[in-house]
């Protein structure tokens, strides 16, 4: 019993020898697995500390289909060019702030050092808005302030709803928030803003509401002006707009017009076609080398017309200093009714005109608008036709004057901007303030994006090549290979 019991505690002794270096491995290799996880951990939290400091332009990408999150190049233009400080109160009660107005106004907090964004809760801080303003402030509203100037963003402003007639309750179609804040951004920071005068007493057609609320937006203030009796364009006037007369303006306006411009002055016209003689009109854009085709536009080249119309044309968008974006974007342009605009030989070499919209060179001016064929006929004026032009000249002492022309005040029109998902809008609101904009004036006016539905905008030409892929080749290759594998199996 004593060897037995001998035996067994020299075995126990080895056997705990044999462990000893076995158990020490073992915790060396759980120090090393629990020191690597601390440092694991540690790097991971500094990791998210660091990217919780990033700008949320680096954090977060928008991948809604409207960029509801995002701020556009015009945007960043004017936050790039703030030398003010500006601070934007978002008022809501804490916890119920939008969650899309908010996300928008960290990135322009994210874009400019001189953009500060602060939550007021009406609930903590009751009298914030009363120092503002006497009116009522909807929830989630903002204030814009930069120094003594601020103004009011109405919650209501920035999401912009339709009454749906089937449900008799109003929908919401768009969001405006950039827009709305841009241009409250660009109104605080600047002091003196421009003036647009419209002509009125010739049968002038409205301003389109869409067009008029782009004006207000880029913070112009709208004026009408009678030449009658103002007997001149007023000095404040930053630009005049003539929205296709119906009848003709006096031998005297017509003076009061050409003394505006020859001193520098700028305006914006639109005309459409008329079967009066506008002779004093016609000679006021002579006079800078440019006069309209007689007749109406017809494209002889379908990829340069829609709807299966060849008066409603799609123009070539060329870049100049006031249309350089809608050109680079690639938005569809659609003018119906429009008059060709020709150059002259006979004018001064100080003026320069640059095409902004031009046709195809199969494009021709149909001048007998009873004819019962749309074909070119004999007497029609051959093309190629600018649409659009942009004139300038230099008159001394640092003045230029500048005249944008568009032969189709339905370029304006919100019927035809929808059919190009917003193309219109933006060439004639990036036209306007490539003139009134300046170094004293900011003017920016970004269109409202859009929650429905966008049209597809194709030419003729594409639609022709579809419809037959669609109705004609794309089945037919299903029926040839129908009919090989049928054929295989028979035979088979």
């Amino acid at each position: 019993m004593k060897l037995l019991g001998k035996n067994i505690n020299e075995q126990t002794k080895k056997e705990s020898k044999e462990k000893m270096p076995l158990n020490k491995k073992y915790l060396r290799n759980g120090s090393y697995s629990t020191l690597l996880i601390v440092i694991f951990v540690a790097i991971v939290v500094v990791i998210n500390m660091i990217v919780g400091k990033l700008p949320s332009k680096y954090t977060q990408i928008d991948i809604s289909d409207q960029q509801l999150y995002s701020i556009g190049d015009e945007t960043k233009k004017v936050l790039n060019n703030l030398d003010k400080d500006v601070t934007i109160y978002q008022i809501a009660q804490s916890g119920s702030e939008d969650e899309t107005i908010s996300n928008l106004l960290q990135k322009y907090a994210d874009e400019s050092k001189h953009v500060k964004v602060e939550l007021k809760d009406p609930v903590v801080s009751p009298k914030f808005v009363s120092e503002y303003t006497s009116d009522q402030v909807s929830s989630n509203s903002l204030i814009v302030a930069c120094g003594d100037r601020n103004k009011v963003v109405n919650y209501n402003d920035m999401y912009e709803s339709t009454m749906d007639y089937n449900t008799y309750s109003y929908q919401t179609t768009g969001f405006d928030g950039e827009g709305q804040i841009t241009s409250a951004i660009a109104y605080v920071t600047t002091e003196n803003l421009p003036v647009l005068y419209t002509l009125e007493g010739h049968g002038e057609k409205e301003l389109d509401s869409t067009i008029k609320e782009d004006i207000e937006k880029a913070n112009m203030e709208i004026k009408t002006l009678n030449l009658i009796s103002e007997g001149s364009v007023p000095d404040d006037a930053a630009c005049l707009l003539i929205d296709s007369p119906s009848s003709d303006i006096s031998e005297d306006e017509k003076t009061a017009l050409l003394d505006y411009l020859e001193n520098g002055g700028k305006a914006m016209v639109f005309s459409d076609y008329t079967e009066s003689t506008l002779s004093n009109f016609a000679a006021v854009l002579e006079n800078y080398g440019v006069k309209a085709a007689d007749g109406i536009v017809f494209e002889g080249d379908n990829q340069h017309y829609g709807m299966q119309m060849p008066y409603y044309l799609l123009p070539t968008v060329n870049s100049t200093d006031a249309s350089s974006e809608t050109a680079s974007s690639g938005y569809y342009i659609i003018m119906p009714y429009a008059q060709g605009i020709q150059k002259l030989d006979d004018v001064r070499d100080t003026v320069t005109v640059e095409d902004i919209l031009t046709t195809s060179d199969s494009a021709y001016s149909k001048t007998n608008l009873q004819s019962e064929t749309l074909e070119k006929e004999d007497g029609d004026v051959e093309g190629p036709f600018a649409l659009g032009v942009s004139i300038k000249e230099d008159v001394g002492d640092g003045k230029k004057t500048q005249i944008i022309y568009y032969s189709s005040s339905y370029i304006m029109d919100s019927q035809m901007n929808q059919l190009v998902s917003g193309g219109n809008e933006k060439l004639v609101t990036e036209s306007l303030n490539s003139m009134v904009s300046t170094e004293e004036t900011t003017t920016v006016s970004i269109p409202s994006k859009s929650l429905e539905v966008s049209y597809l905008t194709i030419s003729d030409y594409d639609a022709s090549f579809w419809k037959i892929c669609t109705i004609g080749l794309i089945p037919g290759i299903f029926l040839v290979a129908g009919f090989v594998i049928w054929f295989k199996r028979r035979k088979a």
